[in-house]
């Protein structure tokens, strides 16, 4: 039996991300995540036209913001966000920072809202997101290219919508490139920890929404997708495994994935940097669009 409680302190320890900052304590880095989140969405805000809270679904919580760059052009890109904070956290009400730097470039950015716990659980926040880009194709039918991004629970949440079967669906989206930043793509090792207590996941659940056991349909539905795993030089090894193990997989399977391991970041500066037009992500996905 103590193996097993060892094994749940391992795992708290490798999944609380703000243990491994090197840039400053736990709390203080959670309080300067947000502060940067926020004050980059503000920013964009600014420079950007925006469509705030457009509803995607029936539901209260399915909204979501589009930045639209000042200049107009035919081939239009389109970013989709997607937030982390462990399911539970954070909002599309920061997180729009990312449009800082693609607009100037006539990138459209869209920030998805989704029902975090407890209001909303795994199965739900999934069918969210997925439907959250089949309404952005509908609205943005003349899109030259659509490209994911998600942070964390967001780049979990992103790989689950690159392994959607879009039968079920009114469209089939063509996902031209993903960008999956310091995710979590296996759940079972949260089921034991604190990140759990408000999404109440069983193992079904976890096993059914992790996209390291969904890759063959991952291949069927996003062969054509470029997909970038990132992870940060100073994510926690668990972390790190994560993004590794999934990269193997998906190597393994074909597709067409690389693995970014970025110098100087850690678990939250990785996504906050994507204000800068000159860092290395920002350049990367610009690049992709050929837009660089």
């Amino acid at each position: 039996m103590t193996h097993h409680s060892d094994n749940n302190k391992k795992n708290l320890e490798q999944y609380s991300p703000t243990r491994w900052s090197r840039r400053m304590s736990a709390d203080d880095v959670i309080k300067a995540h947000v502060k940067a989140l926020k004050e980059g969405t503000e920013q964009a805000r600014s420079v950007a036209q925006t469509l705030l809270n457009v509803p995607y679904g029936e539901g209260d919580g399915e909204k979501l913001d589009v930045y639209i760059p000042n200049i107009n052009s035919l081939d239009v890109h389109l970013v989709v966000y997607i937030h982390g904070g462990y399911w539970q956290f954070l909002s599309k009400e920061e997180s729009g920072f990312m449009a800082v730097p693609l607009v100037d470039k006539g990138v459209v950015v869209v920030a998805v809202g989704y029902d975090i716990a407890p209001k909303g659980n795994m199965d739900l926040m999934v069918s969210q997101v997925r439907r959250s880009i089949v309404s952005v194709i509908q609205q943005y039918s003349h899109i030259s290219g659509l490209y994911l991004c998600g942070h964390s629970a967001g780049a979990h949440l992103a790989a689950m919508v690159l392994s959607t079967d879009w039968s079920q669906y009114s469209i089939t989206p063509q996902i031209k490139g993903a960008f999956l930043v310091s995710g979590i793509y296996d759940l079972l090792p949260i089921l034991s920890t604190y990140v759990n207590e408000p999404l109440k996941m069983t193992e079904e659940v976890a096993v059914r929404n992790s996209p390291s056991k969904l890759v063959p349909q991952l291949k069927l539905s996003s062969s054509s997708c470029q997909i970038v795993v990132a992870v940060a030089e100073n994510d926690s090894p668990e972390f790190r495994k994560q993004s590794e193990e999934f990269y193997k997989t998906l190597e393994a399977s074909g597709l067409n994935v690389t693995m970014e391991d970025v110098a100087n970041t850690d678990h939250f500066s990785i996504i906050e940097k994507l204000v800068d037009g000159e860092y290395h992500l920002t350049k990367l996905l610009l690049k992709m669009m050929g837009k660089s």
